[in-house]
């Protein structure tokens, strides 16, 4: 008994047609700025110096219980670590022709590549160099790393084992504050850099 099969020719994958573009009304444009906001928020905090000091602030800190010399301690590994968040802002990176991501520092004349011995064309470094935004960043991210410093009891009882309840009142709002405040600004002021510990783009 002779079975037909029947040979019926189809795309395993359809081809369909982006719908055409909308106007959007004031609502909706607000929901995407959020959205676009909260992604720039995202890439731009100091996430990754953020991750390593509370990894390593029990240890520094003798987990708040400290003497004299774990206090010596602490106050370098908060000011490293400050000025840490405040150097990434002024790194960037691009992709090369091999597919390979450079880094480099910001100046006033381009890029200064670190990690590599490229030299890049001056018109393409011009995109590159320092700008005012730059140095607005670099002070929110202080502020920001400032605001993690004050929630992380590890710090605050190395410097305050105890402290009264206007001290208390203050380590609990200002944090909040300075996270909030500046947090906002960052939001308000982007930037298109995509320096170390910060994600990667093509372009």
């Amino acid at each position: 008994m002779d079975i037909e099969v029947e040979n019926q020719e189809a795309p395993l994958l359809e081809t369909t047609l982006a719908p055409e573009a909308v106007e959007r009304n004031l609502i909706q444009n607000a929901i995407s700025q959020t959205f676009l906001s909260t992604a720039h928020l995202a890439n731009l905090l100091p996430t990754g110096s953020v991750l390593a000091f509370q990894l390593l602030s029990p240890m520094f800190t003798n987990q708040g219980l400290c003497d004299p010399m774990s206090r010596g301690l602490t106050i370098s590994f908060v000011a490293l670590f400050g000025l840490l968040c405040f150097l990434l802002n002024f790194t960037d990176s691009f992709t090369d022709r091999d597919g390979n991501v450079c880094y480099g520092f910001a100046t006033i004349h381009g890029l200064y590549v670190i990690d590599g011995n490229i030299t890049l064309p001056p018109e393409v470094a011009a995109k590159y160099r320092l700008r005012f935004v730059d140095f607005m960043h670099a002070f929110m991210s202080i502020m920001v790393f400032t605001a993690v410093v004050l929630f992380d009891q590890n710090v605050v009882n190395c410097f305050y084992p105890s402290p009264s309840d206007e001290i208390k009142e203050l380590l609990t709002a200002l944090p909040v504050g300075l996270g909030v405040v500046f947090s906002m600004l960052f939001v308000l002021f982007p930037t298109q850099r995509h320096g170390i510990g910060f994600p990667v783009t093509t372009s």
